[in-house]
């Protein structure tokens, strides 16, 4: 597409954006203010062996169908290791904490906040349908290794249901779902934590714990104290400034699966910048 041809393309899509922020019912939550923070880059992946494209969304905070369109390749199809992808794994911060742990449930992203920066950001897994993250503001209570998992009685009954041997109690190792670190909430019942399941990680696929990439909570795990606020969101419109001039913005239409929503606009995501087209 010619440059002229880009540039109205880009400017129609802002201009889109902020008539369907003008135009958002009353009942919809405020629009955001703009973010001064864009974490991720674009940069090229070499896929090694044992790699698929939902393993590779979920290390690095990508929709796995986004990165097969992107790429021009099938998402059902074959990729190869030494085969070459494009990844743009770009995401707002939502907003700023002094200190703490900040999550947005929509899209499935970390933030880790010491003294007043940002220090780190993280694709995380979260709750399933029947097993939602709840939003709010919680504290972490525990930090532990190697946590046995005490099998909540609700998830014994899930694994009757389904025919599987029911356990109550799994001791730390490779079967443990926990993985090896646990940042135990002051919400009874849910925490932080490892997985032994990698691919499951930026999906929704848990019983409402926050997982982990094995790699990025072992680094994480000695930033954080007792104590400390973690911070759960649901906000669906994310504005940035970008260094460069103009504006990123990101409308997160993929809702929670079965997740109640004051908004009707759930469906599908959308990403409009400046200088970077549209990401559906």
């Amino acid at each position: 597409m010619p440059y002229a041809r880009r540039g109205h393309a880009r400017r129609a899509g802002l201009l889109a954006l902020c008539l369907w922020l003008g135009s958002a019912a009353a009942d919809d939550p405020p629009a955001p203010a703009l973010s001064p923070t864009i974490t991720g880059d674009a940069f090229e992946y070499v896929i090694q062996p044992g790699d698929s494209l939902a393993r590779i969304g979920a290390r690095y905070g990508v929709d796995a169908v986004v990165l097969a369109r992107e790429n021009g390749i099938d998402y059902h199809g074959y990729i190869h290791p030494g085969q070459r992808l494009r990844l743009t794994n770009r995401h707002i911060v939502p907003e700023r904490l002094s200190e703490g742990i900040l999550i947005n449930l929509p899209q499935r992203m970390l933030f880790l906040f010491r003294g007043g920066e940002l220090r780190a950001s993280y694709p995380v897994g979260l709750g399933h349908p029947t097993w939602r993250t709840p939003a709010g503001d919680f504290t972490v209570r525990t930090l532990e290794i190697n946590k046995a998992w005490i099998v909540p009685q609700s998830i014994q009954e899930e694994m009757r249901r389904e025919g599987q041997i029911v356990q109550a109690h799994v001791p730390p190792g490779p079967d443990n779902p926990l993985g090896k670190y646990w940042l135990g909430l002051s919400l009874p019942g849910y925490g932080i934590h490892s997985t032994i399941a990698p691919q499951s990680v930026y999906q929704f696929q848990s019983h409402g714990c926050i997982r982990l990439h094995p790699d990025d909570i072992g680094a994480m795990f000695a930033e954080v104290r007792s104590g400390m606020l973690v911070r759960i969101i649901y906000q669906t419109t994310l504005l940035a400034a970008c260094p460069t001039g103009g504006c990123f913005s990101k409308c997160i239409r993929m809702c929670i699966p079965g997740a109640a929503t004051r908004s009707p606009r759930c469906g599908g995501s959308v990403s409009t910048s400046t200088n970077n087209g549209c990401a559906r």
